[in-house]
């Protein structure tokens, strides 16, 4: 009686085993290069970002198409997507205002800003075509010296290079790249040369 019961026992603990997934792919955005833009604010802070909804998850949402979204299970991002859009996007924007400090809200760090940055992302996932699509909104406020508040939005597409997640997130932190050259333009003295 004990045999079988330890056999009985075994089975059940491989065929748990078995039925166990593997462990999932973990991946980030990266900042990309862009042109230096002179003319910027000393010290900017870059708020929290807004990401719409359904991609709050870690997993990757490779399309939002025909009301249905198709997530990656096994593909997913290694830090929470706002806390990681933020992050880059502070250093594409210390990459192409040379001068500026990019400082996050949320960070350990605090300064007197002479500009904000707010940023929602409103779509972030790939088209029909194949495409990734990004749409995007930025708010950049002036406070030192005063010069009101600027909006802007930014809807881009980005050519994938193949199927794998991977050139699907490197086409994410190309579009998150071109939003940072829009808010870098946006941050821009007035009359500052380009």
């Amino acid at each position: 009686m004990r045999r079988r019961t330890f056999l009985l026992c075994s089975g059940a603990a491989a065929g748990l085993a078995a039925c166990t997934s593997p462990n999932p792919s973990l991946y980030t955005m990266a900042a990309v290069p862009g042109r230096s833009l002179p003319g910027g604010p000393r010290i900017v802070v870059l708020h929290q970002v807004a990401v719409a909804r359904y991609l709050e998850r870690p997993e990757i949402v490779r399309s939002s198409e025909d009301y249905r979204l198709d997530v990656l299970s096994n593909d997913v991002w290694g830090e929470p997507i706002a806390q990681m859009i933020g992050r880059v996007l502070s250093e594409d924007l210390t990459q192409r205002l040379p001068g500026t400090t990019v400082i996050s809200s949320n960070g350990a760090i605090s300064a007197p800003e002479n500009a904000t940055v707010e940023v929602n992302i409103q779509r972030m996932d790939k088209d029909r075509s194949g495409a990734l699509v990004f749409d995007a909104q930025a708010a950049v406020e002036f406070t030192k010296p005063s010069r009101g508040e600027v909006t802007r939005s930014l809807r881009t597409s980005v050519p994938i290079a193949s199927p794998a997640t991977a050139d699907e997130v490197r086409a994410t932190s190309i579009a998150l790249g071109q939003l940072a050259d829009l808010i870098a333009d946006m941050l821009r003295r007035p009359g500052a040369a380009r």
